[in-house]
C-alpha cells in the first residue's frame, strides 16, 4: 500500500485517476507463510522470573525472538484490517494463513522433497478453507460467514484486478500514443 501511495502522490499516469489517500480503491491479498501455533508455549508466571538470559532462549526456544515475529505478523495484518474496514472496504482485503501447523512442515528451513510436498498439500488445502480474519478479541483467526473460500476469493480478486487493467488500458496515455502510430 505504501508502494503504491508513493506512485500516485510521484502522479504515476499509470496509476491515474487515483488519488493519494484513495485506499479503498486498493485490492490486499497477504499470503501469509503459515504459522506454528503455540498455545501455552510460556507462561507469565514463568516468564515473569527470566530476566534478560532467560528472554533469549528458554527451553530451547527465542522467547523474545517468537514473540516479535508473531507481534510483527499480526499487527500487519490487524492495521491493514482496520485501514478496510473504515474505508468500508473490507472485502478488498484477504489474509490467507493457517496458524495450525504442526512439526516439520510449519519450519520456514526445511526444504526436503518430503516437506516441499507437504506444504504443497497444505496450500492446496488452504484454498479450500473459508476466508478468514483474526478475532481482535481471541487472537486467533476466525472463519468470516458468507465470504466462502479462500480459492472463492482469490478468484474474485483476479476477475476484479483483470477488470482494472482492461480500464486502465483504455485510459492510459501510453495506449493511446501507440495506437495512434
Amino acid at each position: 500500500m505504501s508502494e503504491v501511495t508513493r506512485e500516485v502522490f510521484k502522479e504515476n499516469t499509470d496509476f491515474f485517476p487515483i488519488k493519494p489517500m484513495d485506499n479503498g480503491r486498493f485490492l490486499v491479498i497477504s499470503l501469509a507463510t503459515g504459522a506454528r501455533k503455540e498455545e501455552e508455549k510460556y507462561s507469565a508466571e514463568e516468564a515473569r522470573k527470566w530476566g534478560i538470559l532467560g528472554w533469549m532462549a528458554s527451553k530451547g526456544n527465542t522467547p523474545l525472538i517468537d514473540s516479535f515475529i508473531q507481534a510483527s505478523g499480526d499487527m500487519v495484518d490487524i492495521h491493514i484490517s482496520v485501514v478496510f474496514q473504515a474505508l468500508r472496504s473490507g472485502s478488498n482485503y484477504i489474509r490467507v494463513q493457517d496458524d495450525t501447523w504442526r512439526g516439520a512442515v510449519s519450519s520456514t528451513d526445511i526444504s526436503t522433497k518430503e516437506n516441499l510436498e507437504n506444504l504443497l498439500s497444505v496450500g492446496k488445502g488452504l484454498l479450500k478453507k473459508p476466508v478468514s480474519m483474526v478475532n481482535l478479541s481471541a487472537g486467533k483467526y476466525e472463519a468470516i460467514k458468507d465470504k466462502g473460500t479462500n480459492e472463492e476469493a482469490l478468484t474474485r480478486f483476479a476477475k476484479l484486478l483483470s477488470q482494472e487493467r482492461k480500464l486502465r488500458e483504455t485510459r492510459s496515455p501510453h495506449r493511446r500514443h501507440s495506437m495512434s502510430n
